[in-house]
């Protein structure tokens, strides 16, 4: 039975119509019979000049339902981007790349079974996705019992390279200890001493609270309070109001549909004006900017990625990336958004996938080894591949570091006011690997 997802009219458009009907499709080789309910994106046309060439089978995981269901949407357009881009390339190692991808509808206990049905009924060769920190740290253990290297495209949580890591599971991106240690000191010396905190009261909202608390101090301030309100609370009042106190500024950790509600009710509570306002830059996403209009004014966040053509991101291959994706999100939201984080970073991981499999040779599952150690340690280098700029994937825990960019917004826009180096972000590892 095919996923819900499927029969919405962005779907169709990014993976089927036009491109090959499902029973042609289906027919193509014999690996896709296992695949009824999931979706493979391979055109004709590519399939054509790939010729007998078999297809490197990665799984997708993301929330294409529920209450993350916008961001996975945004999240998958950044597989796709980069997916498209590498078979129009010739592929990796001369094989076409199809993607299965999974909805496991923003539940934990859903994405187990779809990680598991990825790996043992799709047979998958790896897989990439993530999106909620929940999700993916239960979906975690299925890959490492399955030795499938799984590279995750969002999910923030501290603890999946640290006391949960696995050598199967890989970060390309930032975390919260990272963004921290950037951020705090232009907290505490430009804006103000004492902090409350409002989070989102899960896995990640917890361990990027834990993070900042902890950094906070160490730059000379305060944390005086913390709030924190549960995933998906539809409205926040009940707890934003309860936010008083003498301290400086009010610090937000919360994404997606969570972090509109936020910003625009702590605005009209007028806790934005009392208050200084700064927070996890997945509070002003380019997505989000314009449901909150005026009520995001003057927001000051970190992000590993803001969607503008500034130095030091004046680059022809992030304006490149940057048409491809508006383009790309088009189909999912008319209103033409610009690309964010989430975008970004799968964009990326799919491409750090694609330079690890080159470098190791990888041809399955027999290989995975192999490929482990070639993403180990692995430099990416600022490009078309990977338009944020240079990181290092650390091989002691799997966790990528990059540069950070803490940023304003002003008249509905991304400013970005200092660029923090890589090397600036670094905090030790803490992590051992059974």
């Amino acid at each position: 039975m095919a996923e819900r997802w499927q029969d919405e009219p962005w779907a169709r458009d990014l993976w089927w119509r036009g491109k090959t009907t499902r029973r042609r499709f289906l027919s193509l080789s014999a690996a896709a019979a296992g695949a009824v309910g999931a979706t493979m994106l391979v055109p004709p046309p590519w399939r054509e000049a790939f010729g007998q060439a078999k297809p490197y089978k990665i799984g997708v995981l993301q929330p294409l339902s529920g209450v993350a269901a916008a961001g996975g949407k945004t999240a998958l357009v950044g597989t796709q981007v980069a997916a498209e881009r590498i078979n129009k390339s010739g592929g990796i190692n001369g094989r076409p790349v199809e993607l299965v991808i999974a909805d496991y509808e923003s539940k934990p206990d859903v994405g187990r079974r779809k990680a598991e049905k990825l790996v043992v009924e799709d047979k998958v060769d790896l897989a990439e996705g993530g999106y909620l920190s929940n999700v993916c740290l239960a979906c975690m253990p299925v890959f490492e019992e399955h030795k499938t290297v799984w590279m995750i495209g969002v999910c923030l949580d501290t603890t999946i390279t640290t006391t949960k890591c696995s050598r199967y599971v890989f970060r390309p991106f930032d975390y919260a200890p990272a963004q921290a240690v950037a951020f705090a000191p232009y907290l505490v010396n430009k804006m103000g001493k004492k902090w409350h905190i409002a989070y989102l009261d899960y896995a990640w909202g917890q361990s990027t609270r834990d993070a900042y608390v902890e950094q906070i101090k160490k730059a000379g301030g305060e944390v005086v309070g913390g709030t924190g309100i549960p995933l998906g609370t539809a409205d926040m009042t009940a707890f934003l109001s309860k936010i008083t106190g003498n301290f400086d500024g009010l610090f937000g950790i919360f994404f997606g549909a969570n972090g509109i509600v936020m910003a625009s009710q702590a605005y009209d509570l007028g806790l934005t004006k009392k208050y200084k306002f700064a927070g996890d830059g997945a509070i002003a996403e380019s997505t989000h900017l314009p449901a909150l209009g005026q009520k995001i004014e003057g927001f000051v966040g970190i992000n590993r990625y803001v969607p503008v053509l500034d130095p030091p991101l004046n680059t022809p291959a992030h304006k490149k990336f940057f048409d491809e994706s508006v383009a790309a999100l088009k189909k999912i939201d008319p209103s033409g958004p610009l690309p964010d984080r989430y975008v970004q970073s799968n964009f990326e991981a799919m491409n750090a996938l694609k330079i690890g499999m080159q470098k190791s040779g990888f041809r399955g599952h027999e290989d995975t080894m192999k490929l482990i150690e070639a993403l180990e340690g692995l430099e990416m280098k600022e490009g078309d591949d990977f338009p944020q700029g240079d990181k290092t994937m650390r091989k002691e825990d799997h966790q990528a570091f990059v540069r950070e960019f803490i940023f304003d917004i002003k008249n509905g826009k991304h400013h970005i006011i200092e660029t923090i180096a890589k090397e600036k972000t670094i905090v030790p590892p803490a992590c051992k690997f059974v």
